[in-house]
């Protein structure tokens, strides 16, 4: 196939994975944290990895890393909880990115579901695992949402694109 203008085109292959990662990065997301209670405490971890998937039953997706030390312990988790973070919020998307145990600093209840949560948020969905499902390097964990909750006061959520944290910026 031939490139169109100046798009650089390829095949998917192990010598293409940071080109096909760069391609990937060019989808523009909202950021999250998802927080679980473990025997050894609460648990979190930041992901860009979400959507929502059905009204009805109301369910939600997200995706950890197979590589990630947390996997195991959030595919194994019967509650969680998401939290659509604000602009405001980069030091807890920072933070959860980077290690997932200590929650020191940063103000949080058990949620309806046991799940630790935010205060802050633009939105949070309370789950119980419905589904978790193979998915080459990454397990596609399918929510049904018990409880939701969003601050209609909150309008500025935070994004990464292109491997950088920012902010939406109107154009119209």
């Amino acid at each position: 196939m031939a490139p169109l203008g100046a798009m650089k085109s390829f095949v998917p292959s192990l010598e293409t994975s940071p080109d096909l990662r760069r391609a990937f990065g060019r989808y523009g997301t909202g950021v999250t944290v998802v927080t679980i209670q473990t025997d050894l405490g609460p648990l979190g971890m930041t992901a860009n990895s979400f959507t929502s998937v059905s009204m009805d039953p109301p369910l939600v997706l997200w995706s950890p890393a197979i590589a990630s030390q947390r996997h195991d312990a959030f595919v194994a988790a019967q509650a969680f909880c998401i939290h659509v973070l604000c602009a405001n919020q980069l030091d807890l998307a920072q933070h959860f990115a980077a290690q997932g145990h200590d929650f020191d600093g940063f103000d949080w209840l058990a949620g309806p579901n046991g799940a630790p949560t935010f205060d802050g948020c633009l939105a949070t969905f309370h789950c119980v695992m419905h589904a978790a499902h193979p998915a080459g390097d990454h397990t596609l964990v399918l929510g049904r949402v018990t409880h939701a909750g969003e601050d209609p006061d909150k309008v500025d959520g935070l994004i990464f694109n292109q491997g950088r944290f920012g902010s939406f910026i109107p154009i119209g």
